[in-house]
Formats: C-alpha cells, sequence, structure tokens
C-alpha cells in the first residue's frame, strides 16, 4: 500500500487531496491569490503558491477552452475583461486579494483599468506580481518573445552547447521557469514578509530575462578564475572535461559522470576498469578529447544496469540518466516520495522543498474546467444572487459544469 513516502508496488506514492486541518498548516495558509490565465509561466507560479497553501483562483477569458496546464490545486472564474462590468468584477474582487499574477506585455492591464495603481489605492495591502519576459521597462518590455529568446538576452545561451555547434536551450526551463516563475513565486512570499512588517503592498516586476540572469551569477562571478576561459564547450562544467560528460552504454542507454575532484575521479577510473597511470594527468585540458574516447569506449561495454551495479553506492558521481517514467519508479525517489499519483493516475513531482512542520500537500483532484467555480468564487467575495444573475445574463462571467459519468 502506497504511503507519502513511497510505494511498495512499484508506483508513485498516491496522496490524498488536502484535508481542511492540513491546509490550514501550510506555509501560504489564509492568502487569497487571484492570477490571470496565461502561458506556463504564470500558471507553474500560480500553483507553486497553491501547493503551499495559498487559495489561488484562476481567472480564465470566456470560452476559451485553453490548456490547463499546471491548475492543481486551483479554482477557475471566467471573467470578460475586455467589458467595462468584467473588469468592474475584477476590481472588486481585488479590494479582497492578498496577490495577483499578472502575466501580460506592458499597458495591458491599464488599458482595462486594472494597473497596480488603480488596484494598489483600492487595496493598499494588495502584491501586483507582474511576470513578463524583458520586464515593464526597456525598449524590449512590449516585443513578443519565448524562453529561448530571454536566455540568449541574458547571456546565458552564449554558454550551452557542445564544441563547434550553435548554441541550444536545454527545453524550456531555464528562462520560463527558473528565470521566470520561480522567481516570481519567490518576490510574492518576500513581498508577503515584509507586508507583516509594513502592512503595505508593492508591484513585484518579475521577468525572464533578469530572472535568468540573476540565476547565472555563479558564471559571473566564476569568470576570474579561469573557469570559462576556454570556448563553449570545452571548459571544466559545459562538457569540455571528460570526468564531467555523458557517456553511451551498450544497450543504448547513457551515464552521467560529474567525477571532478581527484578522489572521485579515482573511483571513477576504478570502476571503468581502467589504470590511472597509463591516463594522462586529470586536468590536462589537451588530453581531454583522446581521454573522453577511451571513457567512452568503456562504457560501451556494458548496459546501464551494469554500471549502475558497479557505482551505486560510490562516490565516483556516476548515476543512470533516466526518464522521466523512470526517474517516478527509481528506489531512492520512491524512498523520498519525490513522485505522487493524483486521482486520474497523473505522475508529478513532489513540491519542493520539504518543510519539516508546514510541509506542501499538493491537490491530487482533477484541474478545473474554465469557469467550473465562477458562482461559487462570486458568493463568497459577497456578489449577491441577483448580481450574479445579471452577470450571467450580459454574458460577463460564464460557468462550465463537469459532465457527468453514466
Amino acid at each position: 500500500m502506497p504511503n507519502s513516502q513511497g510505494s511498495f508496488n512499484g508506483c508513485p506514492s498516491r496522496q490524498e487531496a488536502p484535508s481542511d486541518l492540513e491546509r490550514s498548516t501550510m506555509a501560504l495558509q489564509g492568502v487569497r491569490v487571484l492570477e490571470l490565465a496565461g502561458l506556463a509561466p504564470g500558471p507553474h507560479c500560480g500553483m507553486i503558491l497553491a501547493d503551499f497553501g495559498a487559495q489561488v483562483i484562476r481567472l480564465d477569458r470566456l470560452g476559451h477552452q485553453g490548456t490547463t496546464w499546471m491548475a492543481r490545486g486551483k479554482r477557475s472564474l471566467a471573467l470578460d475583461l475586455k467589458r467595462p462590468a468584467g473588469a468592474a468584477v475584477m476590481r472588486r474582487l481585488c479590494r479582497q486579494m492578498d496577490v495577483v499574477v499578472e502575466p501580460f506585455r506592458p499597458g495591458v492591464m491599464e488599458k482595462f483599468g486594472l494597473g497596480p495603481e488603480i488596484l494598489l489605492k483600492d487595496n493598499p495591502r494588495l502584491i501586483y506580481a507582474r511576470l513578463s519576459g524583458f520586464g515593464h521597462l526597456g525598449r524590449l518590455s512590449k516585443v513578443a518573445g519565448h524562453d529561448i529568446n530571454f536566455l540568449a538576452l541574458s547571456g546565458v545561451l552564449s554558454k550551452l552547447g557542445r564544441s563547434n555547434e550553435t548554441p541550444y536551450a536545454p527545453l524550456n526551463l531555464l528562462a520560463d521557469f527558473g528565470g521566470g516563475s520561480l522567481t516570481c513565486a519567490l518576490g510574492i512570499v518576500l513581498a508577503l514578509y515584509e507586508r507583516t512588517q509594513s502592512g503595505k503592498g508593492q508591484v513585484i516586476d518579475a521577468n525572464m530575462v533578469e530572472g535568468t540572469a540573476y540565476l547565472s551569477s555563479f558564471l559571473w562571478h566564476s569568470k576570474s578564475v579561469g573557469l570559462w576561459s576556454q570556448p563553449r564547450g570545452k571548459n571544466l562544467l559545459d562538457s569540455g572535461a571528460p570526468f564531467y560528460e555523458t557517456y553511451m552504454t551498450k544497450d543504448g542507454k547513457f551515464m552521467a559522470v560529474g567525477s571532478i575532484e581527484p578522489q572521485f575521479y579515482a573511483l571513477l577510473i576504478k570502476g571503468l576498469g581502467l589504470n590511472c597511470d597509463e591516463l594522462p594527468n586529470q586536468l590536462s585540458i589537451s588530453d581531454w578529447n583522446e581521454t573522453k574516447k577511451k571513457f567512452a569506449d568503456a562504457f560501451a561495454k556494458k548496459t546501464q544496469a551494469e554500471w549502475c551495479k558497479i557505482f551505486d553506492g560510490t562516490d565516483a558521481c556516476v548515476t543512470p540518466i533516466l526518464s522521466l517514467e523512470e526517474a517516478a519508479l527509481n528506489e531512492h525517489n520512491q524512498e523520498r516520495g519525490t513522485f505522487f499519483t493524483d486521482e486520474l493516475q497523473n505522475v508529478s513531482p513532489r513540491p519542493a522543498p520539504l518543510l519539516s512542520r508546514t510541509p506542501a500537500v499538493p491537490s491530487t483532484k482533477r484541474a478545473p474546467l474554465e469557469g467550473e467555480h465562477t458562482e461559487e468564487i462570486l458568493q463568497e467575495f459577497g456578489f449577491s444572487e441577483d448580481e450574479i444573475n445579471q452577470l450571467n445574463s450580459d454574458k460577463i462571467i460564464e460557468t462550465s459544469k463537469p459532465k457527468a459519468n453514466l
């Protein structure tokens, strides 16, 4: 039977939806968040807040039926902000909100009469988080872009890629999520903490270029010690070194090697069945390509499982490269409950970090339909039945109900 620490049946752990008691003991309990629906970084930021106990309402457009990525733990309200009556509804909601997460280009919310100047005047305690690609000031602030563009402008993309190849972006993780949603969530938590002292809200300009640049601080601070003195793909940590590289195994799978320190490197050589005396000095850059070939030949002689038996439990810093599905079933990850399964049998990573007293308890319920909770939310925020009926009649709001399973 599965538990929160893992599973005895070979599947990721199944966690129940958080109870009222569990939600009341999470770190962001009582925080009300209005997330304006957008592309992946905004929903991810909202999901982080919801995972740690915030009450997150996703504001969807009417009739959009978009992708409900990362909607875990949220409720949905469908509202037409392009019409004055819809904007008035949001403005009224924000008087009782703690946080607004807004993912649009500069000027969009101001056009609706819902910019931070207006909403903070209504509610001085409101934290207005603006999550964008290039920021809300500057010559590129209103230009379209995606993760690869933000990564390029931050300087980080120039460092990613192998020697003699063009730079490549590692999926859309660094700028969208590392520099974007995570940095925005951090800004929100910082502003919430500061508000406990000042009693005042503030505007957060979280953008993916600056967030990614900040994330790359190590690159800037380590330039002076020569860590990046070689061309891209020929340095210690960018696939240049044979002991910080990936290798294919006999069965077409891969191993990751990170044996930087001399004592770890010695364990790598021993595990590979090679002789240190017959190899060049570990840090001889001119010999790295030749050493790589020897390592590649060695790894190609055994399967991934065989290499795991050799290196498992050692300090050689050699690990299998797992698929997403394999990672969910990995013994170490199962012991820690790193992944969990929702009621639809979808597997997701458990929220991190793990807090000892007030850990996140992610919802295992299905994602909400767009507008599924519209009337329920409006009632909670003091709208009368007559007002809700009028909004429905005027097509300012929309309500969706799940279809019954017959």
